[in-house]
């Protein structure tokens, strides 16, 4: 049964008139907006624009899915914050300025994290949700709960300097799974915090996720169903990838085995400052606290640093550095410490835990992960070290 399009009050006549002027939009598709709702998983880089755009488009109830807080490190991408607003929940900050900008829509907050036990409920009250999300684990989640609803998802992701996007879990098109069955091992994709992302990237990515939100809920144009679009900011080119419904998929192919959502391992994720990061378990492990301890003694262990140049030009603890990925070939430099402690550390945990592995498969018996990485050092041991 149709829905009846709710009518523009004049000052909304007047708000999106030159949404109202275009022929392929006009008023039908402004009344469209206003009966929508979007929920927005991730109130973070990709998540500030796409709110903006689509509290300013005049989208009727947005939902903001964000249990993080507002941390000094956000302010370079993430344009909803301001420096005032260190230290307090996003969700908050930003249903403060999506109001301001926009009386007529709607702000729903949700200061949860998104889980299993959560997920299909929040989906399931919105026409569409759009994917802000930073780690493999909500992403993957937040594909089989749009799937098992039947809401679209209109997905992007950022790196470094480039990006992609598409539209996902349509009833004709592919999902998530359909391109990436499952996700990459604990600790071998790096964070965005880890590797770094160019502060304008994910406002143009963003962009281009509030756009395909309007087209899927307003049916103009030809959303990116079936295709992924890359983005690579340095060169400032586009390419496209075509994609296609798996019917082998797990979840939205023709025999599907994940019916239902259950608890999701944490593949990996961004820490906050002071949090550990989600590494691997079955590593020996030695706290900040008692790292400092070793470290006073007459036989301290011998420090490993295993991040990049530009990771250790802006903080170090000392130690040998050797980058993660130049370890395998470079084992023959820490021969003369085989029969030490090593202790190897890197920004949060994640990278030290496979250099520990590694070096366990090489023989080294004495070999420890420092818990939490620098950022756990700067929290627990000596806050002038600083964090990045």
């Amino acid at each position: 049964m149709q829905r009846i399009l709710p009518d523009l009050q004049p000052e909304e006549l007047r708000r999106y008139s030159r949404h109202l002027t275009l022929p392929e939009f006009g008023l039908e598709g402004q009344k469209k907006l206003k009966q929508s709702s979007v929920l927005i998983i991730g109130a973070g880089g990709l998540g500030s624009p796409v709110a903006l755009y689509l509290a300013a488009a005049g989208v009727g109830r947005i939902g903001l899915v964000d249990f993080d807080v507002v941390d000094e490190t956000n302010l370079q991408r993430q344009v909803l914050y301001t420096t005032e607003d260190v230290g307090r929940p996003k969700v908050e900050v930003a249903a403060e300025r999506l109001r301001a900008l926009n009386p007529y829509v709607e702000i729903e907050t949700y200061p949860v994290q998104l889980s299993a036990h959560n997920a299909l409920e929040l989906i399931g009250q919105y026409d569409v949700v759009a994917d802000g999300t930073d780690n493999f684990t909500t992403r993957y989640l937040v594909n089989d709960a749009c799937v098992l609803t039947g809401t679209p998802n209109v997905y992007a992701s950022i790196f470094r300097f480039e990006g992609q996007a598409s539209v996902f879990a349509t009833e004709e098109g592919p999902c998530y799974r359909c391109l990436y069955p499952e996700p990459p091992p604990p600790g071998l994709v790096p964070s965005c915090a880890e590797g770094g992302v160019l502060g304008v990237l994910p406002g143009l990515l963003g962009t281009i996720q509030a756009t395909e939100v309007i087209k899927v809920l307003t049916g103009i144009g030809d959303p990116l169903v079936g295709r992924l679009l890359l983005v690579d900011a340095l060169t400032m080119r586009f390419q496209q990838m075509k994609l296609q419904k798996d019917p082998a998929c797990p979840v939205c192919g023709e025999q599907p085995s994940i019916t239902s959502l259950q608890e999701y391992t944490m593949y990996c994720g961004v820490p906050s400052n002071g949090q550990q990061a989600l590494v691997q378990t079955d590593v020996p492990e030695i706290s900040p606290q008692e790292l400092q301890t070793w470290l006073k003694q007459e036989t301290p262990p011998v420090l490993l640093d295993v991040r990049e140049p530009f990771e250790r030009a802006i903080a170090h603890i000392g130690g040998v550095f050797i980058p993660l990925r130049e370890l395998p070939e470079k084992l023959s430099e820490l021969e003369a410490y085989r029969s030490q402690p090593l202790v190897v550390y890197c920004r949060s945990g994640a990278r030290s835990a496979r250099a520990v592995v590694l070096l366990q498969e090489a023989g080294f018996e004495r070999v420890f992960n420092l818990q939490g990485g620098i950022l756990a050092w700067h929290e627990y041991v000596d806050p002038s070290v600083p964090t990045y």
